[in-house]
């Protein structure tokens, strides 16, 4: 039997390629809404996203902190973006996901209609259980150890042992590790000591992690 109940899984840049440009398409909204919604230079609006980035782990907590941004205002303009451009339905992800026991769910500090257009695009909607997304957290995101508490409460599991948590960013698993959950990075970036695995793609993820693969799963390539 496997020791993991619930699958966490982040979504951009960790379900889908950072190379895909999908990100850098939302990046670029985000600079176009700071300079429209605080009347700044672009160069003054990419200094307050990498500082709001540093310092809260998203670029919305700080707008909503220092500047009383309207959040959904925010996360509906930054999604607006022409998904179907960069992704295209991942068969491997898809057979992947439907071969594991585990509860699937996208933990995501975006939007829960972001996240649905996501998981549409990829073809894998009928793999995914469940989205816990930026505002039912009541933006509280990742990094912030309040999100993983209230993540892990909405999945009615009350072990974190039992949970695999999948991201592309260090800074966002080592709190999930903290509190004992089983940490794999999907990407190069260097990973924190803490972390348990290292993968270069997402559909890694099953023959990598001891104990998550299906018995009767055979890797399609």
């Amino acid at each position: 039997m496997s020791p993991y109940r619930i699958l966490f899984l982040d979504l951009d840049d960790t379900l889908y390629p950072s190379t895909s440009g999908l990100w850098q398409a939302i990046g670029d909204r985000i600079l176009v809404f700071m300079t429209d919604k605080l009347d700044i230079s672009m160069q003054r609006a990419n200094e307050l996203r990498m500082q709001y980035f540093k310092s809260y782990g998203t670029t919305l907590n700080g707008l909503r902190i220092h500047h009383n941004v309207d959040p959904l205002d925010y996360l509906n303009f930054v999604h607006d973006v022409p998904i179907d451009s960069f992704l295209q339905p991942n068969h491997e992800l898809r057979e992947m996901l439907a071969h594991l026991d585990q509860k699937r769910v996208i933990f995501t500090n975006a939007s829960v209609d972001h996240a649905e257009r996501v998981i549409n695009q990829l073809g894998i909607e009928k793999q995914i259980d469940q989205v816990i997304d930026i505002i039912t957290l009541e933006y509280h995101n990742k990094p912030e150890p309040t999100a993983y508490s209230l993540a892990l409460s909405l999945t009615g599991e009350t072990d974190p042992s039992a949970c695999l948590l999948v991201d592309d960013r260090s800074r966002n698993l080592v709190p999930g590790s903290a509190m004992g959950m089983t940490t794999v990075l999907v990407g190069e970036e260097d990973p924190d000591p803490s972390i348990d695995f290292q993968i270069d793609v997402i559909t890694q993820l099953s023959r990598t992690v001891p104990g998550l693969d299906h018995d009767d799963f055979k890797d399609e390539a």
